[in-house]
């Protein structure tokens, strides 16, 4: 998989992320570990992305 390839996945999963973590706050049965959740994996999926763009440019 190409860096750019591997860079719009990781945009796509974030979104959908984001997309999860929204329902979820609108949703008031939600747990809030599930929330706490669903942010943790939004921002690691956010430092992939950060690291694959940084590292993209120093080659």
């Amino acid at each position: 998989m190409t860096i750019q390839a591997h860079l719009v996945e990781l945009e796509r999963k974030h979104k959908l992320l984001e997309n999860e973590l929204h329902e979820a706050l609108v949703h008031l049965s939600t747990d809030d570990l599930q929330i706490v959740e669903l942010k943790r994996r939004k921002l690691m999926v956010k430092d992939q992305i950060e690291r694959l763009k940084h590292d993209g440019t120093l080659h």
